[in-house]
């Protein structure tokens, strides 16, 4: 794809760094970053409906734990997204990167909406199921790395924590966007034509907005720290020797991640499951739980993100890492014990609220602690091997505990990730000081 310059780019036009052309990019950025999200996330929303479709009959939790395993599965490609698509991005450009993931994401959409299920074509329906998987899992792993580094180099100076939050409002909004079609097809259809075939409308709404998005992202600016790397030379970028000389950094991803994605895909996604098959909750009261949850959760981050530009990342990330630690075990053992819808949601938003000193802030963090030529990469790699190791089996293990009988387990083993994380926040540095983003030239 050309990096030609774009009509703001032309002399006479709109400066580089105005507030109208940063929040164009952004704009155009994160609705990209939405429709990728909200095709990861249909898989978790409806796979209440369709597990039945591509395994075996048997008892509902173990439907569950099959998709579970193949959500995990997912993750596995993650690591290895986060290097190819973190490269390319290096190499060539973050517009293209980001180009790219969406098509693999729209291939993966399309793939499940169209595969037979395992009473029509048997053993190849979930093989098929894995491979749609493994390569949105591939999309996804590149896509946050690419999507965090460009929405924080495209940034205004100063407000790099308020723009760079909107990737988790729009990670999100593809949850909601997800719940939200679940809502209107729980109203128009019954549960049985449901469970039977109007789940796949689901994936296909992702796929035709996938390729909505392709043109979207065509027309973004290239990030002017990318343009300035490559105008210079820069040296290798986007390669693993030159990411072994941060060995540091890429620890301190893999440490900020882990409590966090543990933590987000516990109070996040497994929720629903849990408030049904451990609370005893209605399906689509459960749905509206966490439609309403999420929303509140969206419009919490940019005022997080923006309070990080105030007093600095750190103060935050320690709130999350202290409340995290202390009130997960409480908080999911209340949940599990109760059917009170409104209860529910209290609970479901301490959660968010609790995360929030993670999810708000992140991206920005990480890319404060590599340099241009190879801040994807820094990024995505470490972070996509930890969210594959502990946030894509999160809610596997969840699952696996609670057939055998030991679903508290699971509760303090959320608790014991977001500890590891806590020391991690309590020693490292403020990353918005002697940021190598602030360092770059400014136009």
């Amino acid at each position: 794809m050309s990096t030609r310059t774009t009509a703001s780019e032309q002399p006479g036009t709109t400066p580089p760094h105005s507030e109208r052309r940063v929040v164009g990019n952004v704009v155009r950025g994160s609705i990209g970053n939405l429709i990728e999200w909200y095709d990861w996330y249909a898989y978790t929303a409806f796979a209440v409906y369709f597990s039945a479709t591509f395994f075996p009959s048997g008892n509902q939790t173990a439907q569950w734990l099959n998709t579970a395993a193949v959500f995990a599965v997912g993750f596995l490609m993650r690591p290895l997204g986060g290097w190819l698509l973190g490269r390319f991005a290096d190499r060539f450009g973050r517009r293209r990167a980001l180009t790219l993931s969406v098509t693999l994401m729209a291939a993966g959409s399309l793939m499940i909406t169209l595969t037979p299920g395992y009473a029509t074509i048997g053993v190849a329906a979930p093989i098929l199921l894995v491979t749609a998987r493994l390569l949105q899992g591939l999309s996804v792993g590149g896509e946050y790395a690419t999507s965090a580094t460009y929405l924080s180099e495209v940034s205004s100076p100063g407000k790099r924590g308020f723009y760079s939050s909107f990737q988790y409002v729009t990670l999100t909004s593809g949850q909601l966007l997800a719940l939200g079609l679940q809502i209107v097809l729980q109203q128009v259809l019954s549960p049985e034509a449901l469970s039977s075939w109007g789940w796949r409308i689901a994936f296909a709404v992702g796929a035709l907005g996938a390729v909505v998005v392709m043109y979207l992202r065509r027309t973004m600016d290239e990030s002017e720290s990318f343009e300035r790397e490559r105008a210079s030379g820069g040296g290798s970028q986007g390669t693993l020797r030159a990411l072994a000389k941060h060995p540091k950094e890429v620890l301190l991803v893999a440490g900020l991640t882990l409590g966090g994605t543990v933590a987000f895909y516990t109070y996040t996604t497994y929720l629903q499951k849990f408030m049904i098959n451990t609370s005893g909750i209605e399906k689509s009261t459960v749905t509206w739980i966490n439609f309403l949850a999420l929303l509140v959760f969206v419009v919490i981050q940019p005022l997080a993100g923006r309070l990080s530009d105030r007093i600095g990342r750190r103060p935050l990330l320690l709130g999350f890492g202290i409340a995290g630690t202390l009130l997960t075990v409480p908080l999911l053992t209340l949940l599990g014990g109760t059917r009170n819808p409104v209860f529910a949601f209290a609970l479901m938003l301490v959660a968010l609220v609790i995360i929030t000193g993670y999810t708000s802030i992140n991206a920005i963090v990480k890319a404060e602690l590599f340099p241009t030529r190879i801040r994807a990469l820094g990024v995505g790699l470490p972070y996509a091997l930890t969210v594959a190791i502990f946030g894509g089996t999160a809610e596997l293990i969840a699952l696996s505990l609670k057939q055998a009988g030991h679903e508290s387990v699971f509760f303090w083993y959320v608790s014991g990730c977001v500890l590891v994380s806590l020391l991690v926040y309590l020693f490292m540095r403020e990353t918005s000081k002697d940021s190598p983003l602030e360092a770059a030239p400014q136009d």
